[in-house]
């Protein structure tokens, strides 16, 4: 009886033991599948994380900060100007003091003097000043969809970096299965060795290019650090799942690029700008007006005296007002210039948007055939002359041939799907759509 005991408690004590074990494996693997998860980023983080932390769009934010403070102080006035000293005293002491029923000469003064500004400038000046942040803050959406563009971009060519893996791994499987056939044939007589050599060679380009692609996804990777702005050398994978767009219904007119484009909205901008910039130039035609006084302490029994003196600016003289006219009229100048770089980015950004889409829709059914058609079918092809390599009625020539057809046909196909990925960026680009 306590033999069985003892032969339970044994029992109980191993299955512990192996739960603990497989309990402590898991812990281990567990914090590698985490990483693996928390490595792996999608093109929105990557984009998300380029508009928080690029440099270059908080350059824009510092200098949006800039101008905003600086128009804070838009509507201050002149400082006023404090004056102290002698006033017509004689060079001569003895002529200070009184003398035979006459006072003495000379004064000791203090003035105070303010410009007092016209209301009208102050106010246009303020606007002016406020208007100035919003070009910036334009120009930084701008900057910020050309991020998001090379951003797309580099993870777009990732994506088929990838997949031009997969299909060396496959090509790296299909080659070395012929090496080995063809080397136990030729044992047995069986095979020429022409095309042995030929797969010999075609599985050390494969081995070639996989270095090419692997060194291509670490420029990648830099890249997309550098614009994330973080260490280049964090390691991290992407997503390979991506979507095709479809903009066929989109209408290309003016109304559209003028909603979405920050460039052409910076320039909008500016035009309001110099619009307000025109009216300070005004602005400074107006009269100012300023006040004076004077506080005259005499000696030798002079009385007390002041002085209260107002005093008018007039810029619209004729031989002052030159350069503030020749302003007003540059500005209307540089409105008109900056309009017709409007309608020149409106002009070259609908033709090119329509050029674009009809190139992706071409691209699309060049695509479409490729998945459909011609690759399904060159498999096929391949699969048959395996099946009668290995039923010795094909040689390794011809199983080889087939091959490097299907080979060369698939990295064309992912060749094309990357122009149409490139395609859906420059688009989007061009319609600043994130």
């Amino acid at each position: 009886m306590n033999y069985n005991i003892y032969i339970k408690n044994n029992i109980k004590i191993g299955l512990i033991k192996r739960t603990l074990a497989i309990f402590y494996a898991l812990t281990l693997l567990l914090p590698a599948s985490i990483v693996n998860a928390q490595n792996r980023l999608y093109i929105q983080a990557i984009l998300d994380s380029i508009q928080i932390k690029n440099p270059s769009l908080k350059m824009y934010d510092a200098e949006i900060r800039s101008l905003d403070e600086a128009a804070k102080g838009a509507t201050s006035w002149m400082a006023p100007t404090i004056s102290s000293g002698f006033f017509m005293v004689p060079y001569a002491p003895r002529y200070w003091k009184a003398s035979g029923g006459q006072p003495g000469n000379g004064q000791y003064v203090i003035g105070a003097e303010q410009v007092i500004p016209n209301p009208k400038r102050l106010n246009a000046d303020s606007k002016y000043m406020s208007s100035m942040s919003s070009v910036e803050k334009e120009k930084k959406g701008y900057t910020l969809n050309q991020l998001y563009a090379e951003a797309k971009k580099n993870y777009y060519e990732w994506i088929i970096l990838k997949k031009q893996l997969l299909i060396l791994d496959d090509n790296e499987k299909r080659l070395n299965y012929m090496i080995e056939s063809a080397e136990i044939r030729y044992r047995n007589n069986l095979e020429k060795v022409n095309a042995y050599y030929k797969a010999k060679a075609a599985l050390a380009n494969v081995q070639n290019m996989r270095v090419v692609l692997e060194n291509e996804i670490k420029q990648k990777k830099y890249a997309i650090n550098t614009l994330m702005y973080r260490d280049k050398t964090v390691d991290f994978d992407i997503d390979t799942a991506y979507t095709l767009k479809n903009y066929q219904t989109v209408i290309f007119d003016t109304a559209l690029f003028v909603a979405n484009r920050s460039d052409i909205k910076a320039i909008e901008k500016e035009i309001t700008v110099n619009v307000l910039k025109q009216e300070t130039e005004r602005t400074r035609l107006l009269p100012e007006f300023g006040v004076r006084f004077e506080n005259a302490y005499g000696w030798g029994q002079q009385p007390l005296q002041f002085s209260a003196m107002a005093s008018v600016r007039l810029p619209m003289a004729r031989w002052s007002a030159k350069m503030n006219k020749a302003n007003i009229e540059s500005l209307k100048w540089k409105n008109e210039s900056l309009q017709q770089q409007k309608q020149m980015i409106l002009n070259e950004s609908t033709g090119s948007a329509y050029g674009i889409r009809t190139d992706i829709l071409n691209k699309q059914k060049q695509i479409q055939l490729y998945e459909e058609k011609i690759i399904p079918s060159l498999r096929k092809n391949y699969e048959s002359y395996q099946l009668s390599y290995e039923q010795n009625t094909e040689d390794l020539f011809q199983l080889f041939d087939s091959w490097e057809t299907l080979n060369m046909t698939e990295l064309e196909y992912l060749k094309q799907l990357q122009e149409l990925l490139a395609m859906q960026v420059e688009l989007e680009r061009t319609l600043q759509i994130k």
